[in-house]
């Protein structure tokens, strides 16, 4: 078997990637929702991988791999990486996760990530109220995650919030009213916080952990942006709340460093969870994370770390030396959802869960067969067992999705 072509489509807002074979067997991955411009990035890897066999996926890893980088300069070598493990699986007649080892659990369990509603306002009664609404969620959700600080719009909507500049748009306002959701309008924010600015934070929490109760865990995506004392003291603070992590404080979204040492000192002041990766390329990326305990929890997303083997390798490396392993995944789609469900189905006993993604139209879900229905059910999903991803496009109705210029995506 020998790889034909590969080609981009944007479907929706997600960009989707395919690999064509000369013995008619196709493979997807896909890139984060909005990623459009990430087209380029993705075919500047064609002439490497043309007439190598798709099943060999190290062998064809290994001509791209090293010319990736920080998110988002590994969503194309991971696309590529997704789309030949379901060509080789679908070759085989087996789920990716039996290529990858074999699953340990029959189901896994996913935090909230993507089901989101507007806020009315980001105060504590504001944050109740929102988390109120995931809660109740179908879904069933045990863990939920909400943005907070600087993964948020508080730094332009909190007076005296911190003494750094502000950056960014105002939070704007819905059709229906309320403020656009956390994480949107003020990321790239950092300095330390005011004390007013630090005891908002903390109320805000306190108003989400009286609604979770002790049944449903709180997870907290709090930057980057957090100085080293405040990230301290803020992890001190909740400690009697027992919530579930703090995530990318110092780092995050679009930061080409790890700041081991940082994350290090945070980690070693406090009992609260520290968690980062989802930024992450390869694992030689994550080493002095894991070998320094710099964290306790690592969540790569398998959009941007390389690939699904390479996720892998990083949550065993990281169960050898005691940390857990959340797996970021929120803007990923449902081939994202697919790949999670995949590798996490074979990830060691380190595994917590995967952030849950969604389509950006609904109508994904008409153009994707293969998906359970309901997809989450209390809080977990049942590793199906078709090969490949296990997902397949309903061809024609996906077509009346495509722009003009991607009309031969499927051809």
């Amino acid at each position: 078997m020998k790889i034909t072509d590969l080609r981009v489509a944007l479907i929706g807002q997600h960009p989707v990637v395919r690999v064509t074979t000369d013995e008619g067997i196709d493979g997807y991955g896909g890139l984060e929702g909005n990623r459009a411009s990430n087209r380029q990035q993705v075919l500047y890897y064609k002439q490497a991988i043309l007439g190598e066999d798709p099943t060999n996926v190290e062998r064809v890893m290994l001509k791209i791999r090293r010319r990736g980088a920080f998110k988002p300069w590994g969503s194309g070598v991971s696309a590529i990486e997704i789309a030949l493990w379901d060509i080789a699986g679908k070759a085989a007649g087996l789920p990716i996760y039996k290529l990858l080892g074999g699953k340990i659990r029959d189901r896994v369990r996913v935090y909230n990530g993507a089901v989101r509603f507007p806020f009315t306002e980001h105060t504590p009664k504001g944050y109740a109220e929102n988390m109120r609404r995931m809660k109740e969620a179908p879904e069933g959700f045990t863990i939920i995650k909400q943005g907070i600080s600087f993964h948020s719009p508080m730094p332009g909507v909190v007076p005296n919030f911190h003494y750094g500049e502000v950056h960014g748009a105002p939070a704007r306002r819905t059709a229906a009213g309320g403020l656009a959701p956390t994480g949107v309008s003020f990321q790239g924010n950092r300095g330390l916080h005011t004390e007013q600015g630090l005891k908002h934070v903390i109320a805000c929490v306190e108003a989400m952990k009286e609604v979770l109760g002790d049944k449903v865990g709180l997870a907290l995506d709090c930057g980057p942006g957090w100085t080293v004392p405040d990230a301290i003291r803020l992890a001190r603070a909740l400690e009697p709340l027992n919530i579930m992590w703090l995530e990318d404080m110092l780092t995050g979204d679009y930061t080409p460093y790890v700041a081991a040492e940082m994350y290090r000192e945070v980690t070693q002041a406090t009992s609260t969870p520290i968690h980062t990766g989802e930024q992450i390329y390869h694992r030689q990326n994550f080493k002095d994370l894991i070998e320094k305990h710099a964290v306790r929890i690592l969540g790569p997303d398998p959009f941007d770390i390389g690939g699904l083997a390479e996720l892998k390798f990083v949550a065993e490396y990281a169960d050898l030396h005691g940390l857990l392993f959340a797996p970021h995944g929120t803007l990923d789609g449902v081939i994202g959802l697919a790949a999670l469900v995949q590798v996490a189905a074979a990830l060691p006993e380190n595994y917590i869960a995967f952030e849950y993604p969604k389509a950006r139209e609904h109508w994904w879900y008409e153009i994707v067969e293969g998906l359970p229905n309901p997809i989450v059910k209390d809080g977990f999903v049942e590793v199906w067992d078709r090969p490949g991803l296990g997902i397949e496009f309903n061809v024609g109705r996906a077509r009346e999705h495509l722009a003009e210029e991607d009309k031969e995506f499927f051809e």
